[in-house]
């Protein structure tokens, strides 16, 4: 049996990927907002250091948050708003490992811009609406259930 037979197919159970896209360039923008929120104490606790440093820093700060919201609960808190989280191969939600992994490629990908439109590119084109990270490890961003 494979993995993407655990998963909502997207021809018999369209409404899983319906809005995916749309849905996914709102939450980052609302997660790229709530760190921009979350970077202006950082730069105040480092006495304003943080300034001279500041696009890894937002990094950094943009890793940690989405690495530990997508581990405690397979999604962001932009993908909570819009009702979409992600699956594992076999339609779980992602432990901590896997949201580390996710994590890395989505860094990789917005400090590379053509793997960025790759990424994005795919979620056009692909049945499920995955980009690079999702194919790589299996994953899949699905509307949440009612």
């Amino acid at each position: 049996m494979t993995a993407d037979l655990h998963l909502p197919d997207p021809v018999t159970q369209p409404e899983f990927y319906e809005g995916v896209i749309a849905k996914r360039a709102i939450a980052w923008l609302i997660d790229v907002t709530v760190v921009a929120i979350l970077v202006v104490p950082a730069v105040v606790l480092t006495a304003f250091v943080g300034l001279l440093f500041l696009p890894l820093l937002a990094l950094c700060v943009g890793f940690l948050y989405r690495w530990m919201t997508i581990a405690g609960g397979s999604a962001t808190w932009g993908m909570r708003l819009m009702a979409i989280e992600l699956r594992d191969a076999y339609g779980r939600r992602l432990d901590s490992g896997l949201a580390f992994l996710h994590t890395a490629g989505y860094a990789l990908s917005i400090t590379t811009a053509i793997v960025q439109v790759a990424s994005v590119g795919l979620m056009c084109v692909t049945d499920r609406r995955q980009g690079l990270s999702d194919l790589a490890l299996g994953t899949v961003m699905i509307n949440r259930r009612a």
